[in-house]
């Protein structure tokens, strides 16, 4: 079973940056998969913010598009999302999430062209961290 832990949330004023972290552990590599940030606030969905997949190819929520960065080291099982400008609407419990493993790697691949910041292709979870940013 995949474990996923991250790190980096914190407070931080308006146009500030943070660098969010999530190691990951026990998640076999697979000839494809994909991991992303989400975020959520209290009586909201939870949103996808960014993704990435083990080609590399990365897909941003319009709302952080040239503010946000995701990338991953593969060799330390570890993901990155670099949060620059800040606002307050990025204010969130973050979490790092780690696609599903019981489906084809086609299905895979179909379900990140036409949905990668879907939740629902997600099946492993960290227990999120805080950022809060204030003006």
């Amino acid at each position: 079973q995949g474990q996923l832990m991250e790190s980096g949330g914190g407070s931080v004023q308006a146009g500030g940056s943070l660098r969010l972290s999530c190691s990951v552990s026990g998640y076999t590599n697979t000839p494809y998969s994909f991991m992303g940030w989400f975020r959520q606030t209290p009586g909201k969905e939870r949103e996808g913010v960014a993704v990435i997949d083990s080609d590399g190819s990365t897909r941003y929520a319009d709302s952080v598009k040239d503010r946000f960065t995701i990338s991953r080291d593969s060799a330390k099982n570890t993901l990155f999302l670099q949060m620059d400008s800040l606002n307050p609407d990025d204010t969130a419990m973050y979490y790092c999430a780690a696609s599903k493993r019981d489906i084809s790697h086609f299905q895979l691949r179909l379900f990140y062209r036409d949905s990668a910041l879907d939740q629902m292709g997600y099946a492993y979870w960290s227990q999120g961290t805080q950022v809060t940013v204030s003006s």
